[in-house]
């Protein structure tokens, strides 16, 4: 074996069983609607559940995960959901994401150390097209009390506060820390401590121009102006000079 994600994986029994995540369940309907062929990654996703559920949806889906062995039983699992998706086995603290190229990430019990947290965080933000969603669902510290699942270590823990910040200028739709009744897996059974975020990357504003000209002196200078105000459908360099609501 390569790692201990690839021992851990190999068995014929889905470690994290073969059913979505209880959050991403609740969520990914919701946020697929909005587009006729959604691009959704899948961070860490171990044997497949997530993206499997997500293929099911319609979405074009890649799972990553630094188990080879965990992403061929995703594999398999899509052939018997007869969906497919796309897998690629990488690093996630090294990892660069493609820019402006996915319109949904997802992360489910992704736990690495705080370092890589953020820089998978940079990547995530800037993987993001403008608009796209991010959701995770990750242990807190209060985790390390339960013994129903996750790491053992604290620095691997996520919190809401950690989300907040990394994310900021993104639109929040939902940050929360909670105790929950987890059943995934025989490794995730119990009541756990969880945070919880679904947050949406800016839209890209409408560039605009306007031209203004100083007709009081003799020799007249242009000047444009960008603008992020409302079109009413009228050629903004047609139009005449700038209001304060420009």
């Amino acid at each position: 074996m390569n790692n201990r994600w690839d021992e851990r994986y190999n068995t014929d029994e889905y470690v994290y069983g073969t059913a979505p995540n209880d959050f991403l369940l609740q969520h990914a309907s919701d946020l697929l609607a909005a587009y006729d062929h959604p691009h959704v990654l899948c961070v860490a996703d171990g044997e497949g559940r997530n993206s499997v559920y997500l293929a099911e949806l319609g979405a074009q889906v890649c799972a990553m995960d630094i188990s080879r062995v965990g992403l061929d039983k995703a594999q398999k699992l899509a052939a018997q959901r007869d969906v497919s998706i796309q897998t690629e086995c990488v690093d996630l603290t090294e990892t660069q994401l493609p820019k402006a190229h996915y319109d949904g990430i997802v992360a489910i019990f992704c736990h690495l150390p705080s370092a890589a947290r953020a820089h998978l965080y940079e990547e995530i933000a800037a993987s993001l097209k403008p608009g796209g969603f991010f959701l995770l669902e990750a242990y807190t510290p209060a985790q390390l009390d339960n013994e129903t699942g996750g790491p053992s270590d604290a620095d691997l823990m996520v919190s809401q506060t950690e989300l907040v910040r990394a994310f900021k200028g993104f639109e929040v739709e939902i940050s929360q820390e909670l105790e929950r009744e987890i059943h995934e897996g025989d490794r995730h059974n119990g009541t756990g401590a969880v945070c919880q975020f679904i947050a949406r990357k800016p839209a890209a504003r409408e560039q605009r121009y306007q031209f203004t000209a100083n007709r009081g002196k003799a020799s007249h200078k242009l000047r444009y102006v960008e603008s992020s105000a409302d079109s009413d459908g009228d050629c903004t360099l047609c139009k005449g000079p700038l209001t304060s609501g420009d």
